[in-house]
């Protein structure tokens, strides 16, 4: 059996993700990144960057912004999202794997991996590889911002729950049913989901897993360390306010050394 990979399943997700996460995260965590990203002089990079939701927004306030992914049903939504911008406020984008970037050492101002893209990461050697390598392609002293979905281990296990149901456009309509799974074994949380899509008469049905891995904020903190960055902050929402276990989000933002 091949191993399991934090990456699969993302390319089916790819259909739903802008639709998901309109009814879920939305929009709150833009004007955050907007903020981080504005003291940068150098180019950043959006790690995972998917469908473009927080690359786009960040391309149109005049970032040099790159991002990267490795779903490609996934990028081509988000260069159709960056080509409805005028052609100086369109990110750049590439394909590749966060454990092995495709860009030169010091090249990025500031990195972003937002909304959880680290605990796609199911094993300590693909966390490490993806630290070191984000260390190499940031300049001295730029910036790495980290956003995680706290602590889905402790996550409620629950079979076939009807999660959203709404539509997409005038007569598309799309149902989410999800399972969620805690492997303690592996430490990590599994997510079935099915999307179910009805248009007129015509219903279609896509299932897929999702794989997260939860880091505590101290450990993911030592491990930055190592990989040669020094904290400079920990906040538990998107407006920086106090860190605790039950936060609605980690954030971490990291300076490399």
């Amino acid at each position: 059996m091949a191993k399991r990979e934090g990456w699969f399943g993302w390319d089916e997700y790819a259909d739903f993700y802008d639709w998901e996460n309109a009814r879920t995260v939305g929009r709150r965590d833009v004007n955050y990144w907007r903020r981080f990203v504005r003291e940068s002089t150098a180019p950043v990079l959006e790690l995972g960057c998917g469908t473009g939701r927080v690359l786009a927004p960040i391309a149109r306030e005049g970032v040099r912004v790159v991002g990267v992914d490795r779903s490609a049903p996934m990028l081509a939504r988000a260069i159709a999202r960056g080509r409805r911008a005028p052609r100086s406020a369109r990110p750049s984008i590439a394909r590749g794997d966060v454990r092995s970037l495709p860009f030169r050492s010091a090249t990025f101002g500031a990195v972003i991996a937002a909304y959880g893209l680290l605990q796609s990461l199911l094993t300590d050697d693909d966390l490490k590889a993806t630290l070191s390598e984000v260390a190499r392609v940031l300049v001295k002293g730029g910036r790495f911002g980290i956003d995680l979905v706290p602590d889905l281990s402790a996550w409620d296990e629950y079979r076939r729950k009807v999660r959203l149901r709404g539509r997409a456009g005038t007569r598309r309509r799309i149902a989410l049913v999800e399972s969620v799974r805690q492997d303690r074994r592996r430490g990590v949380t599994i997510f079935d989901e099915e999307f179910t899509t009805t248009d007129g008469r015509r219903t279609s049905r896509r299932r897929f897993e999702l794989t997260f891995r939860t880091v505590a904020v101290d450990e993911m903190t030592t491990r930055l360390s190592r990989a040669g960055f020094e904290a400079e902050s920990v906040a538990g929402d998107y407006k920086g306010g106090p860190w605790g276990p039950s936060s609605d989000t980690w954030l971490l933002v990291v300076r490399r050394r």
